[in-house]
């Protein structure tokens, strides 16, 4: 994470969202908020949501009945799982026949799910994920990446934070947090009150003494060790940097952190956490603090709950259930696709450029298991919400042949986003093993 001090921090805040709160709410900043009409107007994605749900994404419960040919979906009914998203058919589009073979999933495909390359448990990444490739050249904000995880009440309490999903790069694993009041004091902290305002002070002074502490006992390591020392050191440094942009801009953030409430401090379900953590997502889209979000729903892992649900069946098993016409995940999937009108409704809800935050917004639901738990990854769906000023079809269904992979579609959005590139993490060699094409999916984009 780059340091920035914090005129540029506002300057930058304002390009995210400047152009949905008017030069009044950041004097002297209308120049920044012209700056992303200008980008707006030009198309393309300004923030991009990934949403996984682990344990595999059955096409069956997501292609009408009957559909077996790329066609419009103006006619067609949804399936009772995603049928939340009925109302909003014209701006989703629903892409079967990609692969993941070369990720080698079994119980998940872990970094591989976003990277495009084999991954596993316990491995590391094998280079950086699409989200946070993409964070890199979307319009700058003062956290590019935000990462939520939500598991079971027992695993997010145990492990507030975990890293499955998303990585900066070979070895870099980027951390998902998973209990809202922290994820709450690192991004509002500095503007509560109460036993808030104290924790955080209280954590802020921490990192600050823990990032002096490693530096210098890191000094006196040998080389080596010294190098693994200093991302220690750097990874404190990042902490405090944030906390510090922020306090920059808290007059703004003001208008969006959410309201504490019993989800939070005392929550019945999981589910309350996991409603708490999708609105500090939002608000952090709203304020402009970050241009990626990553949603993890069972964390990239076999594990997660959905008690608040009325699902008493938890984690490995659930993977062991047929997902078409079963009434458990029916509910799981019910409750995804309400999370995704959700973001569709908030983001809807807030003016940019001559359209909404929502009209510049893409939304990519999967699983980091393709289509089932005990997969080989042949055939992996993928739903997309949103078209980005037209840069996208909306309003379909495509049914591939099953020859391009998962990396086909993350080379689709670098181009969406202004980075042409042919392929995404696959060298030649593996290309022509595992796709039968080259550069972006042409099936997708208007």
């Amino acid at each position: 994470m780059n340091r920035i001090d914090r005129r540029s921090a506002l300057r930058r805040l304002a390009a995210g969202a400047g152009a949905a709160l008017g030069s009044a709410a950041f004097p002297g900043l209308a120049q920044a908020a012209a700056s992303t009409a200008s980008r707006a107007a030009s198309g393309g994605p300004k923030r991009i949501i990934f949403f996984l749900q682990n344990q595999g994404f059955d096409p069956a419960t997501c292609i009408p009945a009957g559909m077996k040919n790329s066609g419009s979906l103006a006619g067609a009914k949804l399936p009772e799982p995603i049928e939340a998203l009925e109302p909003y058919k014209e701006r989703l589009h629903i892409i079967n026949g990609l692969h993941g073979l070369h990720t080698s999933p079994s119980h998940s495909a872990f970094f591989g799910a976003l990277g495009g390359y084999r991954g596993g448990d316990g491995v590391p990444p094998a280079g950086a994920t699409i989200d946070y490739e993409l964070s890199k050249v979307l319009p700058e904000t003062l956290l590019p990446h935000l990462c939520i995880g939500m598991d079971s009440m027992e695993n997010m309490t145990a492990k507030p934070t975990v890293a499955n999903l998303s990585a900066s790069g070979a070895g870099q694993p980027i951390f998902m947090h998973s209990n809202p009041n922290h994820l709450y004091q690192m991004l509002y902290g500095g503007i509560a009150e109460g036993e808030i305002r104290r924790q955080h002070e209280a954590r802020s002074g921490l990192f600050d003494r823990m990032e002096a502490l490693a530096a210098a006992k890191g000094a006196s390591l040998p080389a080596a060790d010294s190098q693994r020392y200093g991302r220690y050191v750097a990874g404190f440094h990042d902490i405090n940097g944030l906390r510090e942009r922020l306090a920059g801009v808290s007059d703004h953030l003001r208008n969006f952190a959410p309201a504490v409430d019993s989800r939070y401090t005392a929550p019945e379900f999981e589910t309350d956490w996991h409603d708490a953590l999708l609105d500090l997502g939002i608000s952090a889209l709203k304020s402009g603090i970050t241009s990626v979000l990553t949603i993890g729903s069972g964390r990239g892992e076999i594990f997660g709950a959905w008690k608040g649900l009325g699902v008493q069946e938890q984690g490995h098993n659930l993977g062991h259930m047929p997902q078409p016409d079963n009434p458990i995940w029916i509910k799981i999937r019910q409750y995804n696709s309400r999370m995704l009108v959700k973001l569709m409704e908030e983001l809807e809800s807030v003016p940019e450029g001559s359209g909404t935050m929502m009209d510049h917004t893409l939304i990519v639901y999967t699983s980091n298991n393709a289509d089932q738990q005990h997969t080989s990854g042949a055939t992996w769906p993928v739903m997309l919400l949103g078209n980005c000023g037209g840069v996208f079809k909306t309003g379909r269904f495509t049914q591939l042949d099953g020859k391009r992979p998962i990396n086909a579609l993350y080379a689709t959005l670098l181009q969406s986003a202004g980075v042409p590139v042919e392929r995404y993490n696959m060298t030649e060699k593996l290309a022509a093993k595992f796709d039968a094409g080259k550069g972006p999916l042409r099936e997708i984009l208007a």
